[in-house]
């Protein structure tokens, strides 16, 4: 199946490129290879960036498959897995239909950072071995701000 794949960032902040998150799985691509955003440290919601099922639901992850096949993982945080669902919320449940843009968890950047943690929200399309299969937005590539729901970068496949 070829098609592309419009992903949007979960939460505003600073647009980064994937190999700028300081932790390796994510920045060397062995999730897969998408873009992150840097948010401000207030409460977020963070939102389905993109249309599908909502295939994995964790306190601090969740992953939503598209119609097509496309899996994309959100990830609020490096290492807040540890926190054990201290910090988020969540709004839906594992198996939901979600629209992009839809509320899924609310994410509590001032406590993460409070635990010593890094907030970075990694996005990345699950298995895509092909970096040159992300076309990331130009907020990405200059660092920019980016809106709640902007285009973060567009997977083809």
């Amino acid at each position: 199946m070829v098609g592309s794949t419009e992903v949007f960032a979960p939460v505003g902040g600073r647009a980064v490129p994937l190999a700028d998150v300081p932790d390796p799985v994510f920045s060397a691509g062995m999730v897969g290879h998408g873009a992150a955003v840097d948010p401000p440290h207030e409460v977020l919601e963070a939102v389905a960036p993109v249309s599908g099922k909502l295939l994995k639901l964790m306190p601090h992850a969740y992953i939503v498959m598209t119609p097509h096949g496309v899996g994309v993982l959100v990830h609020l945080g490096l290492d807040t897995v540890q926190l054990e669902g201290e910090g988020f919320t969540t709004h839906a449940s594992q198996g939901d239909d979600v629209t992009a843009g839809e509320l899924v968890i609310t994410y509590d950047v001032p406590s993460v950072v409070a635990k010593g943690l890094n907030p970075i929200v990694p996005v990345v399309v699950m298995d895509e071995r092909e970096a040159a299969n992300i076309v990331a937005s130009e907020a990405v590539f200059e660092g920019t701000q980016i809106l709640s729901g902007a285009a973060l970068f567009v997977a083809n496949r």
